[in-house]
């Protein structure tokens, strides 16, 4: 068998924070103790249900998510990649990220995940300003942070890491020192997120009772052409929305959701996406979900040896919708041939033709090539061209 061109990921949840920062609804909790061993053979359960139903799949990529997997012990990052390579077959070049926050990495222990088996650390920055970090609620200061970046610098050949701005005050000159500042410790890719309000934050809560105002979105948009801009000139393209690399640096297990690949999602809250023989095109489109609160996600694989809540059909339409919202996040977009290979469709039967023409007046869709794509405006405008495009 022959490894997906889109790549084959592993996803594991860690779902533990120290704090819960105001801005996050992912699903992160707080606990003073965690039975890590209890942890560690509940992944390993998981691991052997899934390879289970998708067996002699090319692993590209790991990734340890959260939460804050850095918080967990560098051995059990060690036995996961190891019981993933029993039941997979590993790819050559595969890349194996951990999320690590600067409060929860020292030389050490990040040596012990280097040798564990990790080969690229993704670390949340978020600000280099001590106060917006205050504000962000971060526990870590701006020195903390380039601290860390010196550090994964010196043990890992890859490594990236995560700023939001569009924060209360910033200005289009304020946030253009601050690139510049991070562009200095840069290496191969950055994400950069624009600050939202999501609903069920404590950030919600503030903002709606008004302690704070986000830039108007005059500046925002200023901001955001201003951060492609910026990284562009730096050599680091804008390949997807958030994200920024250097040719061939870009985050592989990222671009297996983006391309709309599989991949098995393991923890608790985590999402899958299967394909399984089937006689319709392209095989069975599964979609999984497992229990959220970490507790209950625990018991249940601890009972019946895993915790997958839902194992739902994607249907035709249902992989058109999913494989567009996120492939027109790529600047590559979504080569035509996918739509007939994913639902058995061409092109010009998936989408309705009369909104993907008004979008593409507009200069928000194209098509290049045999390829679907959004514009860079298009890109920026995300949100409404989905909902526009798909009805």
């Amino acid at each position: 068998m022959t490894a997906d061109p889109r790549g084959f990921g592993i996803y594991i949840h860690w779902p533990f924070c120290k704090a819960k920062c105001p801005y996050c609804d992912f699903n992160s909790h707080v606990r003073e103790r965690i039975a890590e061993d209890d942890w560690r053979e509940a992944y390993l359960s998981e691991l052997a249900h899934f390879a289970a139903m998708v067996p002699e799949r090319m692993v590209t990529s790991i990734f340890f998510g959260g939460g804050t997997p850095s918080l967990m012990n560098p051995a059990t990052a060690a036995t996961v990649i190891d019981a993933i390579a029993r039941h997979w077959r590993i790819a050559n070049d595969i890349e194996v990220t951990l999320e690590a926050n600067p409060t929860s990495v020292e030389a050490g222990k990040l040596r012990d995940f280097r040798a564990a088996g990790i080969n690229r650390v993704s670390l949340g920055i978020q600000a280099l300003d001590d106060r917006d970090l205050k504000f962000l609620g971060r526990q870590h200061s701006a020195g903390e942070a380039l601290a860390a970046l010196e550090l994964a610098a010196g043990i890992f050949a890859r490594f990236s890491f995560d700023l939001i701005y569009a924060r209360p005050g910033q200005t289009p000159e304020t946030w253009r020192r601050e690139l510049d500042r991070a562009l200095a410790f840069a290496a191969d890719h950055l994400s950069l997120y624009q600050l939202t309000i999501e609903p069920g934050t404590a950030f919600e809560q503030s903002h709606a009772r008004g302690d704070f105002r986000l830039p108007p979105e005059e500046i925002q948009a200023e901001l955001y052409e201003m951060t492609g801009a910026r990284l562009e000139g730096a050599g680091l393209l804008p390949y997807e929305i958030s994200n920024y690399a250097r040719p061939g640096s870009e985050s592989r297990h990222n671009l297996t959701y983006w391309r709309y690949g599989d991949y098995v999602g393991i923890g608790p809250g985590a999402h899958g996406r299967l394909t399984l023989a089937g006689e319709q095109p392209g095989g069975r489109k599964i979609a999984t979900r497992q229990h959220r609160a970490p507790e209950r996600w625990l018991e249940m694989v601890a009972a019946g040896g895993h915790a997958t809540r839902q194992f739902d059909e994607v249907d035709a339409d249902a992989r058109i919708a999913e494989m567009v919202m996120m492939g027109l996040r790529l600047a590559e977009g979504i080569p035509l041939d996918r739509f007939q290979a994913e639902s058995g469709r061409p092109f010009a039967a998936s989408i309705d033709p009369v909104r993907y023409e008004r979008l593409a007046k507009g200069g928000f869709l194209a098509i290049s090539e045999d390829r679907l794509l959004a514009t860079a405006a298009g890109r920026q405008r995300l949100d409404a061209v989905l909902g526009e495009l798909l009805g």
